[in-house]
């Protein structure tokens, strides 16, 4: 007697108009890339696009996507519940849009569900659902400070590329949806089918979720003070000088207290903490892009010694620098 086939890996992506094209499609095709890989081995996935209502569903690109099944018609189980996300730009910045058809259907669905994934700011979605409720989390770089705000109860991390805490999956910008998928993937049918569908689809293998969204620039407040500006660039240029507290506070002829209170307040961090993290990013920038070896790197970005170097890649990133030039280095053969 035969054995029975597996059934598919059942992913339901939540849809409602205005949601990120990418945010649908990205993840569908790692999902169909990795049943190509697997062929009559293992079972795949079967994606579904459910909504409130059937039909075509207008895309912030203003690509319609058809929509053929409702969110009551599925299954009371699903595997993985896959949540998108939009983003309005407003006079005050970026607002998430929560769309209330979906956080009504998820949480009804969402504790049923083998696993709940979102995608970029539908993150806010999901917490409005109270899904991530006692989790850790992130989203887009732009609304993370939101979404600490709103969901004291959510544990925000402002970084990572994306975030696993227990059943629930987070993401960060639009392409992370696909770096998120990979992991997914690597989680059912392991690394090798994983590596096979980003070698296919010519995509790292895989971005760590501990890697950083964004530049140290893009991460701080501009501020209002042009001396503190100009500070913040001259630390860039400078990052083998002393940098330490007395030196910057000397700098800017400022007492040393009333100088690290002046930065925390226009940048929202402390000196200590913008010079690592400029200096990590630099290294990091070195690591992919020269062969320098990393006692170099550690020099000329202002470390104290390699060792240092060694334990801020551990801290901040969660590996190591050679792990990282590995994952990351840019050669002439791509």
């Amino acid at each position: 007697m035969s054995a029975r086939p597996a059934l598919p890996h059942v992913v339901v992506i939540a849809m409602f108009p205005g949601v990120d094209t990418l945010d649908v499609t990205g993840p569908a095709e790692v999902f169909a890339m990795a049943g190509q890989f697997l062929g009559n081995r293992r079972a795949g996935y079967e994606v579904r696009l459910a909504g409130e209502r059937r039909g075509p569903v207008p895309t912030f690109s203003g690509v319609r996507i058809c929509v053929e099944e409702v969110f009551a018609e599925q299954p009371q189980a699903v595997d993985t519940l896959l949540v998108p996300g939009r983003m309005l730009i407003g006079p005050g910045g970026p607002v998430p849009q929560i769309d209330p058809g979906v956080v009504a259907w998820l949480r009804e669905a969402g504790p049923r569900a083998g696993r709940v994934a979102s995608v970029c700011a539908g993150a806010h979605i999901t917490a409005a659902a109270g899904l991530l409720d006692g989790h850790r989390a992130t989203t887009h770089w732009a609304t993370v400070e939101r979404l600490a705000a709103d969901h004291p109860e959510i544990e925000v991390e402002s970084d990572p590329i994306f975030v696993r805490s227990g059943r629930m999956w987070t993401s960060a910008g639009i392409t992370s949806s696909m770096d998120l998928a990979l992991a997914l993937v690597a989680e059912d049918h392991g690394d090798q089918v994983a590596l096979d569908v980003a070698r296919a689809m010519v995509m790292y293998l895989q971005r760590p979720g501990g890697q950083s969204q964004f530049s140290v620039p893009l991460a701080q407040r501009p501020g209002d003070r042009e001396d503190i500006r100009g500070l913040r660039l001259w630390i860039g240029e400078h990052l083998d000088a002393d940098l330490s507290v007395p030196a910057l506070a000397a700098r800017m002829v400022m007492s040393e207290r009333h100088f690290a209170r002046v930065f925390h307040a226009e940048t929202g961090s402390t000196p200590g903490a913008f010079v690592e993290s400029m200096r990590l990013e630099a290294a990091r920038r070195m690591l992919e892009r020269t062969g320098r070896p990393p006692s170099d790197i550690a020099r000329a970005c202002g470390f104290r010694s390699v060792e240092t170097l060694h334990r801020v890649f551990r801290e901040r990133l969660g590996t190591t620098p050679g792990e990282y030039r590995r994952r990351f280095r840019a050669t002439a053969s791509g």
